[in-house]
């Protein structure tokens, strides 16, 4: 793209976020953008962050409309939490084939395997599933939400290498993971690290936990999202290797400019750049795409979900 491509594309996203502001104001809507989403995107958020952080911000807000920059697991989640406020998302087809990797029908297939195990349900799952697990967790909390149940053994739904990520964190329980997994963490492959520790070896690896256990050994810490802008707001770190998808680039040279960061160049979410500015303002001017979830999926979902906000985190 040529400069002067570069600056009528940036006058016509200057136009495009003006008129953005305005409709939030006349439909009293806000903004929640997920830490993967185009930078210009994450320029127009209210709250930008993980899912279930924006999910919460969204419901304490006095807002009548939410229109929810990620995939489609997510706008589920925040309508579950906001059932009166209308959730929007810009476009329908962002999906997340995780989430896609395993159905209401299968997780009772799988439970009927084990029975009496309770299910841990990872939030990057369908309000379905969600309704037949006993608890939600974050790549944040899955520590925490395992350790908090009484059983010694689990069932944990659907990414097998979180899964195994926290089966290490707390050995005193059986984890019996579900064979699913991110198909953008997954590419990020172990001589990927390497290579990038060889082209920077003072650099500080962070990965996220979604990723495969060749992986995660090899990193200096391993954390969500969130968990990566909280580092990178307090490490003195002058370089970091970003193990996760390359959007969160973005949002952390946002929170630390100071640090020089180097993506892993594969992590790339074809579903999370989905959503462009004029699919936002489109959204906000027609009030579509809206989220519906069925009422008795949704009170059993919500259970899953406020079982685990109630032990924090």
């Amino acid at each position: 793209m040529t400069t002067v491509d570069l600056e009528t594309q940036k006058q016509a996203n200057a136009e495009i976020m003006a008129e953005i502001e305005r409709l939030k104001k006349e439909r009293n809507a806000v903004l929640l953008v997920h830490n993967y989403q185009l930078p210009e995107v994450q320029d127009v958020a209210d709250f930008l962050g993980d899912s279930l952080g924006l999910s919460r911000q969204a419901a304490a807000t006095d807002a009548d409309v939410i229109v929810f920059c990620g995939v489609h697991f997510m706008a589920q989640t925040a309508k579950l939490l906001s059932p009166d406020k209308l959730v929007l998302m810009p476009d329908l087809h962002a999906g997340c084939p995780m989430a896609d990797m395993i159905t209401a029908e299968q997780l009772r297939a799988f439970k009927a395997e084990h029975p009496g195990v309770p299910v841990v349900a990872y939030v990057n799952t369908t309000a379905e599933v969600k309704a037949e697990s006993d608890i939600c967790c974050t790549s944040a909390n899955s520590v925490e939400v395992v350790k908090s149940l009484e059983e010694d053994t689990v069932i944990f739904v659907p990414d097998q290498y979180l899964a195994q990520w926290t089966q290490q964190q707390v050995p005193e329980k059986k984890i019996i993971p579900y064979p699913g997994f991110c198909p953008v963490h997954v590419r990020i492959a172990p001589d990927s690290i390497l290579a990038a520790k060889q082209e920077h070896p003072e650099a500080v690896v962070i990965v996220h936990p979604e990723c495969p256990p060749d992986v995660t050994q090899l990193a200096d810490l391993v954390a969500s999202t969130s968990g990566m802008v909280k580092f990178v707001r307090q490490t003195d770190a002058k370089e970091v290797i970003v193990g996760t998808e390359v959007g969160m680039i973005y949002r952390l040279q946002r929170e630390n400019p100071a640090i020089t960061y180097y993506p892993i160049e594969v992590a790339v979410c074809a579903n999370m750049k989905k959503t462009t500015l004029p699919k936002v303002l489109e959204s906000l001017s027609n009030l579509q795409y809206p989220i519906e979830v069925a009422p008795d999926i949704a009170d059993r979902a919500r259970r899953a979900v406020e079982r685990m906000a109630q032990i924090g985190r």
